[in-house]
């Protein structure tokens, strides 16, 4: 499917990829990691054509369609199911051809008319709409928003307009560079299970271990300039690779001890005339000696919160309190919350329902417009926002943005400060804007806490770093001594680090009594029952207009031409039942013979196996063949409907 061959890549002379060579054949799943600037998202652009390699080429198939996720969110008038649909361009293009030839008489067009039309159907059409809003519908958008114009979105949300339209058009090939940094948990956990059953291949730039663990079977490792491909999910690759750098590391130590000793040796009786024979093979062999490197251990990611003294409880107190932005439009009401010093609490709910908010008013940052909002005296908070890197001053060193919150400290103490959260040397006395991602956090990390905050409050703090900085986050954030309120779609981090939950949604907040395997299971109840009422509306917005070329005349040209189509939709109903039944006789026969005693008298053990291993594959085509015709009855039972 997927072939990268001796690929080098250099950006301002420094080297991404050397000669590198991987083949990802078709309908893997798998994960492209790294640590941050080591060339997923360059790789990604050389497999587009983007960026154009040193040496080396990639190899798909020439009808290879690909979908990449866009670095910049789509906008202007049109709507999210409007542009969804659109990115199904044959669709599109079929329909505007239908339309041109809608008078056409003769029978050239005639044929190619129907030629359409069986087209339409075989790509199913006419369910179109339906599939579409509900890609759309399990990233958050209800059938409102679906009709909206793009504009009227913030570019997050339009950012899940954009991996709509690559999950609806189902490429051969799926690129998506971080797909949940825009996501709240209850899309990410969506987009895991439709990416589970995602049917063709896709590659996926995460940093979420969860993410990894449950919808990949393969990892792409970037590391030191090469690419390796190891089998199974994150963990497994982690195991795999610490095992592999043991060993590397055990056999570079061994060589080392035998080059010492031959060098020895050498040394020793090179000059002795009955030893020079024997001291020459042996320099013969230190030259043949091919180097083993001992694996490179990436530096360790320090993070250390400094801890609070103890203040005794509660640090805050809700009573009735209701929150909003505007005094008519309360977007939180009558909240009854309390805070204590051991308190580990995620938020759940999506995006809109009012997480950010009730942050904002536990933060001080929001007036709430109702209620008491009681903190004691001493109460420090920290408060680390979705917009926190926005503070930071690109021309300015982590030194000065610290001193600017603790002028009277010394540039010593500064740096010890930068130093528990691994800006050491020359990091502390580099600009902002030079430092990496993980570098940037840290530094947020360091000012946010600079007071020794008693409540932590994190507002989707992992967007944009890196595995290994989300670990140390995880390790810090369980040692700190203080209250945590998290809000975060990184399911890993929620279960690492909460031990509440408060479900926040239909304008209250309210304990969540279960883990994030039950809330899971809740979220996939209320998609099946939205889905359900997706397919009995007919999809896109009860029948409002779409776009110009896919607006209700062109679906119910799409409904009137599946319903010509319903000849090759019996045919492949009827082509799929022959091959059961053809699958069937020949198991029939199967057993037949594995039942009967002279089998295991007359034959071969050899051959006994190899009978038992035709039964099995028999058993896995049935079953295929089954699904298929499954699939082609449901097709056509479809169309039948909506011919109806």
């Amino acid at each position: 499917m997927l072939s990268f061959r001796d690929l080098t890549y250099r950006i301002a002379g420094r080297v991404l990829l050397d000669h590198v060579s991987a083949v990802i054949p078709a309908g893997h799943k798998v994960g492209l990691v790294g640590r941050n600037g080591t060339g997923k998202s360059t790789l990604f652009k050389i497999i587009t054509g983007e960026l154009q390699t040193e040496t080396g080429s990639v190899e798909l198939p020439n009808d290879c369609k690909i979908a990449k996720l866009p670095q910049e969110p789509p906008g202007g008038e049109q709507t999210p199911i409007a542009y969804v649909l659109a990115a199904d361009a044959e669709r599109e293009a079929l329909l505007i051809e239908a339309e041109e030839l809608e008078d056409a008489t003769s029978m050239e067009d005639a044929e190619r008319i129907a030629a359409v039309h069986m087209r339409l159907a075989e790509i199913d059409a006419h369910t179109a709409p339906a599939r579409a809003a509900v890609i759309l519908a399990g990233l958050g958008f209800d059938e409102a928003a679906q009709n909206r114009p793009l504009d009227s979105f913030s570019g997050g949300w339009r950012m899940r307009v954009a991996l709509a339209g690559c999950l609806f058009a189902q490429p051969d090939l799926l690129l998506l560079d971080e797909p949940t940094n825009h996501l709240d948990l209850e899309a990410s956990l969506w987009l895991e299970s439709y990416l589970k059953t995602y049917p063709r291949t896709f590659l996926l730039i995460s940093h979420d271990r969860h993410f990894l663990n449950s919808a990949i079977e393969h990892i792409l490792h970037i590391d030191n300039t090469k690419l390796v491909l190891y089998r199974g999910n994150y963990d497994t690759f982690e195991t795999e690779r610490r095992l592999r750098m043991e060993q590397q590391t055990a056999f570079a130590t061994r060589q080392a001890e035998q080059r010492k000793h031959m060098e020895a040796f050498v040394a020793r009786f090179r000059a002795s005339a009955s030893k020079a024979r024997q001291a020459q093979s042996r320099i013969k062999m230190l030259a043949k000696m091919q180097p083993i490197v001992a694996a490179i251990e990436d530096p360790t990611v320090i993070f250390r919160l400094p801890d609070p003294e103890e203040l005794p409880p509660p640090l805050i107190v809700l009573d009735h309190l209701t929150a909003g932005y505007a005094a008519d439009k309360p977007v939180l009401r009558n909240l009854d919350l309390r805070i204590d010093m051991e308190d580990r609490i995620a938020m759940l709910g999506a995006n809109g329902n009012g997480k950010s908010t009730l942050a904002k008013i536990l933060a001080g940052t929001l007036k709430p417009q109702g209620g008491k909002l009681q903190k004691s005296g001493k109460l420090r908070i920290g408060y680390f926002a979705q917009d926190q890197d926005d503070v930071l001053d690109e021309n300015r060193t982590p030194v000065e943005h610290m001193l600017d919150l603790l002028p009277n400290a010394t540039i010593e103490q500064m740096r010890t400060k930068l130093g528990s959260f691994g800006l050491v040397r020359d990091k502390a006395q580099t600009a902002a804007g030079k430092l990496s991602g993980g570098e940037r956090a840290r530094l947020l990390f360091a000012m946010v806490t600079h007071h020794a905050p008693h409540l932590l409050i994190l507002d989707e703090p992992t967007n944009h770093l890196d595995m290994d900085t989300r670990d140390a986050l995880v390790q810090a954030v369980n040692e700190f001594k203080g209250a945590v309120i998290l809000v975060s779609h990184d399911r890993h981090m929620a279960e690492a680090c909460a031990d509440r939950f408060w479900l926040v949604g239909d304008g209250t907040v309210k304990d969540f009594d279960g883990d994030l395997d039950d809330y899971a299971r809740l979220l996939a109840e209320k998609r099946r029952a939205t889905a359900s009422t997706v397919k009995l509306k007919g999809g896109g917005g009860g029948g409002k207009a779409v776009d110009a070329s896919a607006d209700r005349k062109a679906d119910r040209k799409a409904a009137a031409a599946a319903r010509q189509a319903l000849a090759p939709l019996r045919i492949a109903v009827q082509a799929a039942e022959k091959a059961m039944a053809k699958l069937n006789a020949e198991k029939t026969r199967l057993d037949a013979t594995l039942a009967d005693p002279d089998t295991y008298t007359k034959m071969s053990a050899a051959k006994q196996s190899e009978l038992q291993k035709q039964h099995g594959e028999l058993v896995k085509q049935l079953e295929t063949a089954e699904e298929a015709w499954l699939d082609a009855q449901a097709k056509l039972e479809t169309a039948q409907a909506e011919a109806a």
